[in-house]
């Protein structure tokens, strides 16, 4: 017993001097006498972290900077002091402004669904301008992605070498497989990188002379040949079992349970449902409850496998049902066929229903005050003013010439 104490109080001892320890993490590290800019590359529409590496001991509060260029004379300041925290990142619109999809946490800047736009410097610092640490942030487009699918015996791009630069592809880890217990499909994401001994000194990298092809490092004379790189995407089949959940014993149930069997159809996967009506002919997107860009998520319709060997964006230019980049379910010009439910896949586990059902627009009477009224009003006055005017143009010019 006094053995057993002892070693307790030496585990609780520990354990505050863990604690203890991470709470001086800034003590630690000394914030650098030259600004520097870490580099960091993401895909469009993730959701990145830049933690505040370094500050001063008595600064209790941190502001963050975003700048275009360097030197630009437009800064957009970044802070929290007025309360603005994202709770829920998925009320955030990938349209939208930056100031709209950021948030400050433990002096960490997280910018949500980042977009092209957000490419830039990011800079730590106080209210009164005292900086104290960079970051340079190379956000790259999903727009004219290269999608390579392996099975197929595709192959990714090729490097790009000339004499003072190579552009090349980094790959990120193989996802999980996105489905379990039947044939699924894995994803690589690949960024355009660049290795040259002429980048900019300021902006350091995890490898020396290697950097995003979209960073401020880049000198200018290479920035266009990195700009027709594409990021890169590599699609495999793969196959996992599912894990067993644990199963009560017999008699050890509830009652509550047994009762809940009741009724239930056991050809459909237990998962919580969503139910939307949508009219017929109007586009309609799915997202994944909680799921990421980075994820892997597979869609389902019923007992048909919506594989991205066939529904990725871009395989076919005459799609209607297609996947996108961001693991989003696309479906344009509704059709009454398109009904049904629709299931969800997220790091290989089936997590929620759409059970969408297709309706006919309801046929109502136009009024004046409607504003489709009233556009087609002015397009067609619009239109017979301009016909007018020509015509007497035309007539004028003959009387004249005559």
């Amino acid at each position: 017993l006094p053995g057993a104490a002892v070693l307790l109080c030496l585990v609780d001892v520990l354990h505050a001097f863990a604690i203890e320890e991470k709470g001086d993490v800034f003590k630690r590290m000394a914030c650098p006498a030259f600004l520097m800019f870490d580099n960091a590359a993401y895909l469009a529409d993730m959701t990145f972290e830049l933690p505040c590496n370094c500050k001063p001991e008595e600064v209790s509060s941190v502001v963050w900077y975003f700048q275009k260029n360097m030197g630009s004379h437009k800064t957009t300041v970044l802070t929290d002091f007025a309360g603005t925290v994202v709770v829920d990142s998925g009320h955030i619109h990938a349209g939208s402004d930056v100031l709209k999809r950021f948030s400050i946490r433990m002096f960490s800047l997280i910018v949500f669904r980042a977009q092209v736009t957000d490419s830039g410097h990011y800079l730590c610092g106080t209210k009164k301008g005292d900086f104290f640490y960079g970051y340079d942030v190379d956000v790259q487009p999903t727009k004219h992605i290269t999608v390579a699918f392996v099975d197929r015996g595709q192959h990714v791009q090729d490097d790009y070498t000339k004499k003072v630069f190579s552009l090349f592809t980094t790959f990120w880890d193989w996802t999980r497989c996105d489905r379990c217990g039947v044939r699924g499909e894995q994803r690589r994401i690949g960024l355009c990188y660049v290795q040259s001994a002429q980048l900019h000194p300021r902006y350091r990298a995890a490898v020396p002379n290697v950097t995003s092809c979209g960073s401020r490092a880049v000198p200018a004379r290479f920035q266009r040949a990195g700009r027709l790189r594409r990021p890169e995407v590599a699609i495999r089949s793969c196959l996992t079992p599912c894990l067993k959940e644990e199963v009560p014993e017999e008699g050890v149930q509830a009652i509550s349970n047994v009762i809940s069997k009741v009724g239930e159809k056991p050809w459909l996967p237990h998962v919580p449902t969503q139910f939307h009506k949508q009219p017929i002919g109007i586009d309609l997107i799915i997202a994944c409850p909680g799921a990421r860009p980075e994820h892997a998520v597979a869609w389902d319709k019923e007992s048909v496998r919506l594989y991205r060997s066939r529904y990725l964006i871009g395989v076919n230019k005459s799609m209607r049902v297609f996947i996108d980049h961001g693991n989003h379910l696309h479906i344009q010009r509704v059709r009454v066929s398109d009904r049904g439910t629709y299931f969800c896949w997220r790091e290989g586990k089936m997590v929620s229903g759409f059970r969408l059902s297709v309706m006919y627009r309801r046929r109502r009477r136009r009024t004046l005050n409607d504003p489709e009224t009233i556009y087609a009003v002015k397009v067609i006055g619009a239109s017979y003013v301009l016909i007018s005017i020509i015509f007497i143009i035309i007539h004028v010019c003959r009387c004249c010439w005559r």
